[in-house]
């Protein structure tokens, strides 16, 4: 893995995208760093990382599209994976160097906060606690890049996948503001939820009984949640002759969209609150697209 890392590192100072990654990501945040902390007289430094998470959407295609598509294009990806080093060794070579530099990039920006308490008193426990949110979210977002970049040969159509991946991870909480909150929108979603679980399951097992048993149990099982919530944790208020129910099913969306909502985890850091349910989420996002990055390769592997 160390080989990996290091040769991944180094490729992207012999090349110029770690070079674009480093030089766009400080301009950008010295360039928001005069305006708002220096020209507006704002010590807090957290303001300036929130303003400046939208340029991930440019400088994470830039550091994930060639990580696999590139290796796969020059048919070097046959070489690298019956070596002796393992997949997932490998798939974390890589992250881990994508995560270095996004960390060079982050220890390089330091100076801003350092600057400011010069003229001021600055909390640095809040800095210090919005920085490692960025660097959380950020690797998170690599780890997407990751895997998409894993499914084609192409840098560009990499690169687009990632920046589409991106966008919809940081536009999410907007998303989430649009979906319906009734009861049947709720229940075909956890229905839809069962069958991506039952999915993933055939995918890994190939088992189709197994599969179709767990699908469903599933839909058995919210069928039964629902006749039981309906029938015995209704919350009735009388008016007139009208009866009002309240169903657990109601507004489940975006309840499960929020918990996934990697900004909403990411809004803890940044008010300078440490959570450890926040951490454990982005180690647990960043686990699950390693995960299914070795899963895909391996499965290419052997076919």
């Amino acid at each position: 893995m160390l080989a990996i890392f290091k040769k991944e590192l180094h490729t992207y100072f012999n090349t110029l995208s770690g070079y674009i990654f480093l030089g766009f990501f400080v301009l950008i945040n010295a360039y928001f760093f005069s305006n708002f902390n220096i020209g507006g007289g704002i010590p807090t430094y957290a303001n300036t990382l929130m303003y400046t998470l939208s340029m991930f959407l440019i400088l994470i295609p830039v550091m994930t599209m060639r990580l696999f598509a590139e290796e796969t294009r020059q048919k070097t990806d046959q070489l690298l994976y019956t070596s002796p080093v393992s997949i997932g060794k490998i798939v974390l070579g890589k992250f881990f160097a994508a995560a270095a530099l996004f960390l060079i990039g982050l220890i390089i920006i330091a100076v801003f906060p350092l600057i400011l308490s010069y003229y001021g008193d600055v909390p640095f426990a809040e800095t210090f606690g919005c920085f490692l949110g960025y660097f959380l979210l950020g690797s998170s977002l690599i780890s997407v890049g990751l895997f998409i970049s894993v499914l084609t040969d192409n840098q560009i159509v990499a690169a687009v996948g990632t920046f589409a991946a991106v966008f919809f991870f940081l536009m999410m909480d907007g998303i989430i503001e649009s979906m319906p909150m009734d009861t049947m929108s709720s229940l075909l979603f956890v229905a839809c939820v069962i069958f991506f679980i039952a999915f993933i399951l055939y995918n890994g097992t190939k088992s189709v009984p197994l599969s179709a048993a767990v699908f469903g149990v599933g839909l058995v099982a919210e069928a039964c949640l629902y006749l039981y919530d309906s029938n015995f944790f209704e919350l009735a208020v009388k008016d007139g002759f009208h009866l009002y129910n309240s169903s657990i099913f109601d507004g489940i969306i975006v309840k499960v969209l929020n918990w996934f909502s990697v900004l909403n985890r990411f809004e803890s850091f940044y008010m300078g609150v440490f959570k450890l349910s926040d951490m454990v989420y982005y180690i647990s996002f960043i686990t699950v697209f390693l995960y299914i990055t070795v899963n895909t390769i391996e499965k290419r592997r052997w076919k």
